[in-house]
């Protein structure tokens, strides 16, 4: 397992070529101390567990690593489904120059029109908006913002080995950053 700072986790998500919209996700409160706990999941392009914490309102630091190769089913129960979600998620990349910038604004401004004159779902809309941006990872997410979700306790627990590891490295980044709180 190697463990890599949060960012790089992320790019790796964004970098993957796989359906954006198949991706699933679970977050909440880090069991033990400041932070939070993400997993991220897509049936081809495995599992990545991310924890972080904010070192002031205007820096995320964390870590991560890669903990499943695939998305097995029993994984994949502890995810929600487009149909149960809570709520959405996404990862965004930059625009590539002016020009491309330009194209997704446009695009996104379409979007935005037609569902304006269309009786649409919220999930709808969102699934439209992230195309439109070119989003390379969306899709339902299990989020709670004061607790844990039960699912983000089992996966805890499915994978408690990366779990500790990932616990000590963030809380050396703690205590060198010398915070002893987060920022919401």
């Amino acid at each position: 397992m190697r463990i890599r700072e949060w960012q790089d986790i992320l790019e790796d998500v964004t970098d993957r070529a796989v359906d954006a919209e198949d991706w699933r996700a679970v977050a909440g409160d880090r069991a033990g101390g400041v932070g939070e706990d993400m997993y991220l999941a897509h049936p081809r392009a495995g599992v990545f567990f991310l924890k972080t914490y904010a070192k002031n309102p205007y820096e995320v630091r964390g870590v991560g690593t890669r903990v499943a190769r695939n998305l097995d089913d029993e994984i994949g129960s502890f995810l929600p489904n487009q149909q149960d979600a809570g709520g959405r998620f996404a990862v965004q990349s930059p625009p590539e120059d002016e020009s491309h910038a330009d194209s997704i604004s446009k695009r996104l401004q379409t979007v935005l029109e037609t569902h304006a004159d269309a009786p649409t779902r919220p999930q709808d809309l969102f699934d439209d908006v992230m195309d439109a941006l070119e989003s390379p990872a969306f899709g339902p997410m299990e989020y709670d913002q004061y607790d844990r979700p039960d699912e983000l306790e089992k996966l805890a627990e499915r994978f408690e080995e990366a779990d500790d590891l990932l616990n000590a490295e963030l809380e050396d980044l703690i205590e060198t950053d010398e915070v002893d709180r987060g920022f919401m």
